[in-house]
């Protein structure tokens, strides 16, 4: 009888035991939940996949909560799909890109721009843009139960819960619903701006979809991810200055809905860059940050006009790196080397009047 009451006595004490590490360990990691302030994104676009793709363990080192493509995310540029399905497999299969993609903590995000699409500079008008929605989805891991499944587009948003902070990404479609563009009447440029408010760039779709994240948001930064530039608008080449109606409607949005802590990114133009303009009702400027590209740059970059740009144009492959601070609610924003991850150029944001 003594040896069952000492075998039930330890028994208890084991259980005790257990329970008490169980709920020390939950205190541990509930306050180092607490305790995270940061959080790191890495961005990047213009990849070609018949390239070296090496550079993605350059990237691994700053190991990154989530990465960002910015679209170009393969070179397509066809109508056959099959051919177009294969190179995507080159990418998600690549040993480089795997294993980096492997190190997150958090799935990969992505926009597409006009040659992951399927044809240069294409917008609604593109024969195969459903074909090319389901190659997209396929590369992104995206099943029938994601956002984007049911609507036209591969828009969609995605809040990060970062200790007693949030924070909330729009990725933004600027090919599906987009109207065709204008030639410019200059020689020296590509396109010129829409003078029609009539002609759309979102469409009245995700402009809707659009408004109404943005009303329910209640993030402490919210990050607006378009492939091509949002506020870089006299270059000639893709932009949302081509449609000037629809820059001053996003700019009215972000002010209506008194959004925290708002940050651009984009890609397409194979130059690297920092942008800000005031707004009228945002207490700091409003950035736009241009990370592009990964496998090849515009390296006969001669200059161009932008009214908005802060420091230099890098013009040699790179990738990006922003680093919310969410206590401070500051930011610190870096153009680094895919050849050896040097920053390049950097610029502190500080969202606080």
């Amino acid at each position: 009888m003594k040896i069952f009451y000492t075998s039930v006595f330890l028994l208890v004490l084991s259980i005790i035991a257990c329970k008490s590490n169980s709920e020390k360990e939950q205190t541990e990691n509930s306050n180092e939940n607490k305790l995270q302030s940061t959080f790191r994104i890495a961005l990047g676009s213009c990849n070609r996949q018949d390239k070296s793709q090496s550079y993605w363990s350059v990237i691994q080192r700053d190991t990154a909560d989530v990465f960002i493509w910015g679209g170009d995310n393969i070179y397509a540029d066809t109508r056959d799909m099959r051919k177009m399905d294969s190179m995507y497999t080159v990418q998600k299969t690549n040993d480089f890109y795997r294993n980096f993609v492997e190190s997150l903590p958090h799935p990969v995000l992505g926009v597409w721009d006009d040659h992951d699409y399927g044809k240069n500079d294409a917008g609604k008008e593109w024969t195969y843009k459903e074909e090319s929605k389901a190659m997209f989805m396929d590369f992104f891991e995206m099943d029938s139960s994601h956002q984007i499944a049911q609507r036209a587009g591969t828009y969609y948003a995605k809040n990060f819960s970062v200790g007693e902070h949030d924070i909330k990404i729009y990725m933004l479609d600027s090919r599906y619903f987009r109207d065709g563009l204008l030639e410019a009447d200059n020689p020296e440029l590509r396109y010129q701006p829409h003078t029609s408010t009539d002609s759309t760039l979102l469409g009245n779709q995700q402009w809707k979809w659009l408004e109404d994240e943005m009303k329910s948001s209640e993030a402490d930064f919210n990050i607006f991810v378009s492939s091509i530039q949002f506020l870089s608008n006299q270059h000639g080449f893709e932009t949302w200055g081509n449609f000037p109606h629809e820059v001053l409607k996003i700019q009215q949005f972000l002010i209506d809905n008194d959004l925290k802590n708002i940050l651009f990114l984009s890609g397409d133009r194979h130059i690297s860059e920092f942008s800000q303009k005031p707004i009228e009702g945002l207490d700091y400027p409003l950035t736009d940050f241009t990370s592009s590209g990964l496998t090849h740059a515009y390296a006969s970059f001669d200059g161009e006009p932008n009214p908005y740009r802060v420091g230099e144009v890098t013009a040699e492959t790179s990738y990006g790196i922003v680093d919310l601070d969410l206590i401070n609610e500051t930011a610190e924003i870096k153009i680094k080397s895919t050849k050896d991850g040097r920053v390049l150029q950097r610029l502190n944001l500080n969202f606080r009047p």
